[in-house]
């Protein structure tokens, strides 16, 4: 059984069109090139090398917030107590001043000096002139100290040493008090602190480097089999396809999304041999008897009328050419989606009542009976002229391979979040193994070699249903009869 394209009711010449808003591509300068290769990047536009600094830095960055952090929770508590305990010392040393006055507070001074056994407190108690010395182990004021600093860090004579030391400044009336601590081994911890910071910063950049290496190597290792089967294919090896490394990571989906591109272009590259093929092959028989026609009409007919009927009869045999054309044409522009623009919404119900109306008359000359099963209703969104087409080639071919007293139905519904738009007759069907083929242009079963049609009918159906994003299912129309008929389901997204 074949299943031919639909009648000329519908037929009309078809321009292929470019999608609205599409921009003809340009190709690239190499592209325009014969055996053009591109090379390996360029280290700076390399992806290895971008996502290689980035690990780099993201690694760097980690790293240096990693050793701020523990700055501040070593040297920075360090610094932090001290002036906490300097200034709870300051805070005891005022009180006292304000219980006993200055005497009293010298002799806290010299009591806290008195057991003093690390010798790292610092105290200097003078006058407001800064010419006498009452209490304290500083023998003079230390010059160069900010006039209005109450915090200092600065270099000390302590017991005949200059150490760093961290002081409080405290006026009183008619005194100059100065608390602090020496700092000459938290000075020294600090500094064994920077060199640790300053080895483990290189140690961060060794690492980071060496990551960064290892990120591109791995890269470049992982995209290896991409670059081999597309060199592959660019030479001419269009069987070559992307080996997978097992571990079901995103390289390997997408090396089977590729392998699934590349299987498709194969198809379609097979299609178009076929089609070639095909046409050289179902074209050339009515043409050539179109033309041995005219021919034998020229040199032979004795009378107008003969001739007539003879150029009649190949402007027919044309016309079914220029018919098969517009159908290539047709479910081409349908395969390229360059249809897809014009999709709006619409009812589908009355496009199908007016399909069956008009294919009515053809049933009912040929002895059928067309019966329908609409709903109300059946919003859809798409191609109101293509899904039209598409159901009228089912209808046209359904009642050309029913027999006399045969009955052809046409049904629709929505069955959950698609709409099944169903065509069923009670021809011979076609067979499992034929089914697999149904869809392929110029496609005929062997029953249907003498039945007049292209093959092409049910090729636009099908790519119709692609466009929509749709899909196509055969079955008997009634299992286990025979002959069983065929049952064609078109089925359809529900907006």
């Amino acid at each position: 059984m074949a299943w031919g394209q639909a009648g000329a009711w519908r037929q009309r010449p078809l321009k292929a069109v470019r999608p609205r808003g599409a921009i003809p591509r340009r190709k690239p300068p190499e592209a325009s090139l014969p055996g053009t290769v591109l090379g390996p990047p360029r280290l700076l536009k390399s992806a290895g090398f971008r996502f290689a600094a980035l690990f780099a830095a993201m690694f760097a960055i980690a790293a240096i917030a990693l050793v701020a952090v523990l700055w501040w929770a070593t040297a920075g508590a360090l610094d932090r107590q001290t002036d906490a305990t300097v200034r709870a010392d300051a805070i005891a040393l005022t009180e006292r001043w304000r219980d006993a006055g200055a005497t009293g507070l010298a002799e806290a001074i010299e009591e806290r000096l008195a057991v003093d056994v690390e010798n790292e407190l610092i105290y200097l108690l003078m006058d407001i002139e800064g010419q006498r010395r009452l209490a304290g182990n500083l023998d003079r004021w230390p010059a160069g100290l900010p006039a209005d600093a109450a915090w200092i860090r600065t270099r000390v004579l302590h017991d005949g040493l200059a150490t760093e030391a961290r002081l409080h400044r405290v006026e009183l009336p008619g005194l100059r008090l100065l608390v602090g601590r020496d700092e000459t081994e938290r000075s020294q911890l600090r500094r064994l602190l920077t060199e640790g910071v300053v080895w483990a910063s290189g140690a961060v950049a060794v690492f980071a480097l060496a990551g960064a290496w290892l990120i591109r190597h791995a890269l470049q290792t992982w995209m290896g089999p991409a670059f081999v089967t597309t060199a592959a294919i660019a030479g001419g090896d269009l069987s070559s396809r992307v080996a997978l490394s097992g571990r079901g990571d995103e390289f390997d989906r997408l090396a089977q999304t590729l392998n699934t591109m590349l299987d498709r272009i194969g198809t379609l590259m097979e299609g178009v041999r076929g089609v070639s093929d095909a046409i050289a092959h179902d074209l050339r028989t009515p043409i050539a008897r179109a033309r041995a026609k005219l021919e034998d009409a020229l040199a032979t007919s004795p009378d107008e009328e003969a001739l007539r009927a003879a150029v009649e009869q190949g402007i027919a045999d044309l016309d079914g050419i220029s018919r098969i054309f517009q159908a290539l044409l047709r479910i081409a522009e349908a395969e390229a989606g360059a249809r897809r623009a014009a999709f709006a919404p619409f009812d589908l119900a009355p496009v199908l009542a007016d399909a069956a109306e008009i294919y009515d008359a053809m049933a009912e000359a040929r002895g059928q009976r067309l019966r329908t099963a609409l709903p109300a209703t059946l919003e859809v969104i798409g191609d109101r002229d293509l899904l039209l087409q598409a159901v009228a080639n089912l209808l046209d071919n359904a009642i050309k391979f029913t027999p006399p007293d045969g009955s052809v139905e046409l049904t629709a519904r929505q069955a959950g979040a698609a709409i099944e738009v169903a065509v069923a007759d009670d021809g011979p069907g076609i067979s499992p193994e034929d089914r697999n083929h149904v869809g392929e242009r110029f496609f005929r079963a062997d029953k249907a070699r003498a039945t007049p049609g292209s093959g092409l009918g049910l090729s636009l159906v099908r790519a119709v249903a692609h466009l929509h994003a749709g899909e196509v299912r055969l079955e008997d129309a009634v299992a286990g009869r025979d002959p069983p008929g065929l049952r064609f389901v078109l089925r359809l997204p529900a907006p």
